[in-house]
């Protein structure tokens, strides 16, 4: 195995502003440096944390520093309960963490808590931590981009299906790699599967808007996530919105499937009104402790609800706008870089809220029934 490389403040800074540049992927970059992804996450997690410190009050600091000492003498009181707790946080790391959010919990820079203990406390396999994935191969990306048209069109497809309508279009694959692709965009087939969750602790919530007439606008928004294709690479976009006006709130980019990107989504929405109900699937993303919490923090009168299994019809509406997003805008365009796939997003999403007129609101426009304007109300039987 590689000894642990050490990177200069220098070094970090240039890979930082690469990053911020978003002129390739993450995983391009990772690739290129030969740096795991994580630990470029936390770069730039550092690096824009740090930000305001470069135009704080130096009087102010010296200030904080007495606080900080305070604060010290505090922890090392309570270090004697650190070894009683630590069993805890395994077990509650392993149960309630996917895989990627506890491979982002290492610290490569830590010089006093060694790396094997690091992957011990979350439950994580030492040497997986020294992979660096490789870019992409053309294959695997035509074969991504295909399985996302293929998904656009026929959300309830699953793996065997896919495999019949490739092998069909001259492309022969595996099932199980198509199983593992799906898995990696983040895609499930839309159809009743066995209830083979039991032993899940995440938190699953009801369905509540089967018979519920949707009659104005907040009063239930709807959330979901995609797969992005770029040239290069991938991303993720997750948006909220407005199920009585089709009318998007907000959205967000991701490089992965972490909570993340899904709990910063909602933050311009929430400027903007409260629902009464959002509405979500049943991904790892939305059953988080901190999704859920972030929605409980904004107003405990927010009711969240969760598509049934295999109920293609209670998110339609969101799905439908993923079908207009990916057959107006990205089937269209071949995103050369992350900055263009953002650019050229915001500018359909306007396009879509202010100027597309839509059937089903009898040829207006989503603001204009955002606004105020009288539409037919939503029910979703």
């Amino acid at each position: 195995m590689s000894s642990r490389r050490n990177f200069s403040a220098e070094f970090k800074a240039k890979v930082v502003l690469e990053m911020l540049r978003e002129e390739e992927t993450l995983s391009q970059i990772a690739a290129r440096h030969k740096i795991h992804p994580n630990l470029l996450q936390r770069w730039k997690k550092t690096a824009t944390e740090g930000l305001p410190g470069l135009f704080s009050d130096p009087r102010r600091k010296s200030a904080d520093d007495l606080g900080k000492d305070s604060t010290i003498n505090d922890l090392y009181r309570q270090v004697g309960l650190l070894s009683m707790q630590l069993e805890w946080v395994k077990k509650n790391a392993v149960s309630t963490l996917s895989l990627h959010e506890r491979r982002a919990l290492v610290d490569w820079e830590e010089k006093e808590i060694p790396l094997s203990w690091q992957a011990w406390l979350p439950g994580l396999n030492r040497s997986g931590l020294y992979y660096v994935p490789a870019p992409l191969s053309e294959e695997d990306l035509l074969l991504r981009r295909r399985i996302d048209e293929i998904n656009t069109s026929h959300p309830c497809y699953g793996s065997r299906r896919m495999q019949a309508v490739l092998s069909r279009g001259g492309l022969s694959v595996s099932r199980k790699r198509i199983q593992r692709l799906m898995r990696d965009m983040g895609i499930l087939a839309i159809y009743p599967a066995p209830k083979l969750s039991a032993g899940d602790e995440s938190p699953k919530f009801p369905y509540l808007l089967r018979g519920v007439d949707i009659d104005q606008p907040n009063h239930t928004w709807g959330t979901d996530i995609t797969y992005v294709r770029l040239r290069g690479g991938f991303m993720y976009l997750t948006v909220f919105l407005d199920w009585y006006s089709r009318y998007v709130l907000s959205w967000a980019f991701s490089d992965s499937l972490s909570a993340g990107f899904v709990i910063e989504a909602p933050e311009d929405a929430f400027k903007t009104a409260r629902p009464k109900i959002i509405n979500s699937d049943q991904g790892s993303q939305y059953t988080s402790k901190s999704y859920v919490e972030r929605i409980r923090d904004e107003s405990d009168g927010i009711a969240i609800s969760m598509d049934g299994r295999g109920r293609c019809m209670d998110n339609i509406f969101t799905g439908r706008f993923w079908r207009s997003y990916k057959q107006e805008e990205v089937y269209l365009k071949e995103y050369a870089s992350p900055r263009e796939a953002r650019r050229s997003t915001a500018e359909y999403i306007r396009h879509y809220n202010f100027n597309r007129p839509h059937q089903s609101l009898n040829y207006r426009t989503p603001r204009e029934v955002y606004s105020g304007e009288k539409a037919e109300k939503v029910n979703i039987m």
